[in-house]
Parts: C-alpha cells; sequence; structure tokens
C-alpha cells in the first residue's frame, strides 16, 4: 500500500509526540511505502489532483529528525496512493482552504482519511456548536461589550481563545477585576477585528481535561492532561502531564453523540476534548496524544489506525 500525508514541514515535527510520526512508522514496519509533502506541494492539473511527494527513508520516535526523507520530489498524481492523510496543523487559513478545494478532486480516486468537505466544516473550535447540549457555556465575538458581558454572567472570569489556535497558544483565563482585561482583550481581538472564543471557566480544569482519541467514530484511547502549577492549559505541547484514564459514562455518552456527525463528515481519526463533563474541542487533522497513550498503557494506537487504512483503502488502483 502507497501511503500519502500531507504535513508540516518535516523539521518541525518532535519525534516523541508527533500522532504521524508513529502512524508513518507503524506503516512502514509493515512494508507499506510512505510519502510526504506539504500543503503548498500539492497542485490540480485538468482535473487531476496531485502533488510533489518525497518518499519517506526512516523514521525516529527518539531523537530529531523525526524522519528522513529521499533528496528529490516526484511529480504523483494522488490517485497514485491507496491513502491520503491530512496532517496539517491549523491555522484555517486560505491556503488550508484552497487545500481542501483542491481534494475535493481526488474524492473517490483514493481513500481520503479527512473528507475534504467535512475539513472545512471542522474547524476545530466551532465544529462543538453542532452538540450544544454537551458545551459549557460558549459564545464566539469580537465585541468587546459581549465578552465583558459574557464574563458577568459567568461569575466574573472566563477562558478566551483564537479560532485558529492549537497546543493550547494564546489561551487567557480572564477574569473581570484584572487591570489587564482590556489589553488582553484588545490582543485577543485585534481591536474588534478578529473573532475569538469565550468559554465558562470550569474549575475541573485543575484536575485535568481528557483528550480522547476516536477512529472510525469509536473511543480508541484517552489520556488525562494535567495543568503543570500557575497553568491553566492541559495540551501536552504546553507542558501539560498525560496519566491513565478511563472513559466516564457522560464521557462515553459524548463519545456516542458525536459519532453520527462525524462518520457523515467523513472525519475518521479525531481528538475530543473534554472537561468536567463538557465538550471543548474536536482535534481534527492533527490530534495528539498517540505516543504518550503508548508509553502509559504499553499499547500500539497506531496499529490500529493502520489496520484501518488498509481495511479501507481501495484494494487496487
Amino acid at each position: 500500500m502507497r501511503i500519502l500525508a500531507i504535513i508540516d514541514p518535516p523539521s518541525t515535527l518532535k519525534p516523541q509526540s508527533d500522532t504521524t510520526v508513529a502512524i508513518l512508522d507503524e506503516a512502514m514496519l509493515r512494508g507499506h511505502e510512505v510519502y510526504i509533502c506539504e500543503i503548498t506541494e500539492l497542485w490540480l492539473k485538468l482535473g487531476e489532483p496531485g502533488a510533489d511527494v518525497r518518499r519517506v527513508q526512516a523514521l525516529s520516535r527518539t531523537v530529531a529528525p523525526a524522519m528522513t526523507v529521499e533528496p528529490t520530489r516526484e511529480a504523483q498524481p494522488l490517485s497514485h496512493f491507496h491513502a491520503v492523510l491530512m496532517r496539517k496543523d491549523p491555522p484555517f487559513d486560505s491556503v488550508y482552504l484552497q487545500a481542501t478545494q483542491l481534494l475535493e478532486y481526488a474524492r473517490g480516486r483514493t481513500f481520503l482519511m479527512y473528507d475534504p468537505r467535512g475539513l472545512r466544516e471542522a474547524n476545530e473550535k466551532l465544529y462543538i456548536f453542532n452538540f450544544p447540549d454537551l458545551l459549557a457555556p460558549t459564545i464566539v465575538t469580537r465585541r468587546y461589550d459581549v465578552l465583558r458581558a459574557f464574563m458577568a454572567e459567568q461569575g466574573g472570569q472566563m477562558i478566551v481563545k483564537p479560532l485558529d489556535g492549537f497546543g493550547g497558544s494564546s489561551v487567557f483565563q480572564v477574569r473581570a477585576e484584572d487591570t489587564n482585561t482590556t489589553s488582553i482583550l484588545e490582543i485577543m481581538t485585534q481591536s474588534e477585528h478578529r473573532w475569538v472564543m469565550a468559554q465558562r471557566f470550569l474549575p475541573e480544569i485543575a484536575q485535568g481535561d481528557k483528550r480522547i482519541l476516536m477512529l472510525g467514530g469509536e473511543p480508541l484511547g484517552a489520556l488525562l492532561r494535567i495543568p503543570r502549577q500557575y497553568d491553566i492549559r492541559s495540551n501536552l505541547a504546553s507542558g501539560g502531564t498525560g496519566v491513565k484514564t478511563s472513559l466516564t459514562p457522560r464521557e462515553l455518552e459524548i463519545c456516542a453523540r458525536v459519532r453520527p456527525k462525524l462518520l457523515q463528515d467523513g472525519l475518521h481519526f479525531v481528538g475530543l476534548d473534554v472537561i468536567g463533563g463538557h465538550l471543548t474541542e474536536v482535534n481534527v487533522t492533527s490530534p495528539t496524544g498517540i505516543q504518550a497513550m503508548d508509553r502509559l498503557y504499553e499499547t500500539r494506537l497506531e496499529a490500529k489506525i493502520v489496520d484501518y487504512l488498509e481495511k479501507n483503502a481501495p484494494r487496487s488502483l
């Protein structure tokens, strides 16, 4: 099987935590051919989508660089590959949007781990509004007065985050009495020119938030992420610590509720973030946690993902 992963520059991948590295490593161990390209290397010619790809020669989960690739690129139609994985981190900008439009033309030519239309629908912050009864109070706005009114309704504090952030970047706990609150809102909204998400502050974050990986609409594994001292962000990329956990009845209910929408949108592998029984984010293109779960539970969850690719990819091209 030939697999193409559309990724961030290989030099930016973290060998000990990157989920894509784990998936591709498992695929190579099984003898599959693995190729990569960056999002800017996609192209469309007379309705045929393709990319300038490089074959992966070796992968490392211990030391950088995580990936060794052939130096030369070759132009290949996407139909040359049995499976294509969009593993590009946000931001959800015009380049990302146009890439999903190019990938539309690959529909029916290969197995797409993420349906292009689903990718456009699934902004990692906004997608949660498909499940309003699973959320803590949450709004999206760019106006100071609306944010301050919302903060007052939530008892004088809230969480503010950009719609295009990832890895816990630019997430603030804002309090009404803080003398820096006005400045924070100005910076976050770029003086009311950029939308932000505001959510009720959930004190349960002190006990951690739960990353639940979903494959084919079913829970694959879970990790409780504990924030470090003096930080509200529990993301592993922001210094959080992963510990073993199990799913509560409420969390299993959340998984069951989001399953039909994920399958409808063709989002086969995603990460749910849950705090205190509330869904807070749906991470789509590059959910982390596989390698941390492997170490904690002494398993290889990436094997199940490659199993899934083998099952769903076309037998012949």
